[in-house]
């Protein structure tokens, strides 16, 4: 079976975990597979090549291009198509299917850019329900961009990109998932989380960078970027209008966790603006 054209790019750190799993469900099925690591150290590295993964050393020098950027202007740049996946998500059948039948005429026009939902999952159970995003993952490099909003100087995000799409000229959805399954501990899911917080608290005092990011976000971000009492509306959305309560205890303790996020942030600002 011939592979599909498509240069699949892993950024890492640390993903030992998570990394076989990653390049498994890929290789063999697209025409690269790259693994982009910053430095380490764990044996992320050893066992993504045992895989069968390229990898790709990336040292970040404090300004743009971020992580992600570097990845659509320096891997495979032979290749225009490219899927970024963390290191904790991989391609189920459905997806590979889908992107099959997408390839399958390389010069039918495409848009630049696809939304793929996730399919997340919570302490060992993948949520039905209550999680609902959609992230631009694959994209035509020589039409997309990820903006250089002016949070350099923010805590809690480094070198990698924030929560914010790629711009696109024109976007399509794809149906079939991304599975996004941290095999890591759940405290490790609260350790990311309490860095994102710190940068959400640091936009909330810098308008104008809040509102470039509000503008390269998802649809759905942009609408809750504006919403009041963001902890309760989070967990009513989750929990209840998405039905989470279908998903049992992972529902209910990832809408909560999800909820104590949103107090952070606002806890957050609140310590900063006393200061």
């Amino acid at each position: 079976m011939s592979k599909l054209p498509i240069a699949v790019v892993i950024p890492t750190k640390n993903e030992g975990l998570n990394i076989a799993e990653a390049v498994k469900s890929v290789i063999g099925h697209f025409e690269a597979v790259v693994v982009v690591d910053s430095h380490s150290t764990d044996d992320t590295v050893k066992i993504a090549e045992d895989c069968g993964a390229e990898v790709i050393t990336y040292t970040w020098d404090g300004g743009h291009p971020r992580k992600k950027q570097w990845c659509l202007d320096h891997v495979r740049t032979d290749l225009d198509w490219i899927l970024l996946l963390d290191g904790d998500e991989r391609i189920g059948p459905g997806l590979l299917a889908e992107l099959r039948r997408l390839f399958a005429d390389p010069d039918a026009p495409k848009p630049a850019a696809y939304d793929i939902p996730l399919g997340y999952w919570f302490s060992g159970r993948r949520l039905r329900h209550g999680y609902t995003i959609r992230k631009r993952s694959l994209t035509d490099r020589t039409r997309c961009r990820y903006p250089e909003v002016g949070d350099l100087d923010a805590p809690g995000i480094g070198e990698v990109e924030g929560h914010y799409q790629p711009v696109a000229e024109s976007v399509g959805s794809l149906r079939g998932p991304i599975e996004h399954q941290d095999l890591d501990p759940v405290t490790a899911w609260f350790e990311r989380h309490n860095r994102y917080s710190d940068w959400e608290a640091w936009l909330e005092h810098h308008p104008e960078v809040k509102e470039q990011v509000r503008r390269v976000k998802s649809r759905q971000g942009q609408l809750f970027h504006k919403a009041p009492f963001k902890p309760l509306v989070s967990f009513v959305y989750m929990y209840v209008y998405r039905r989470g309560f279908l998903d049992g205890r992972a529902g209910f303790d990832f809408a909560l966790a999800m909820s104590f996020y949103r107090w952070q942030i606002a806890l957050k600002s609140r310590e900063a603006r006393s200061l």
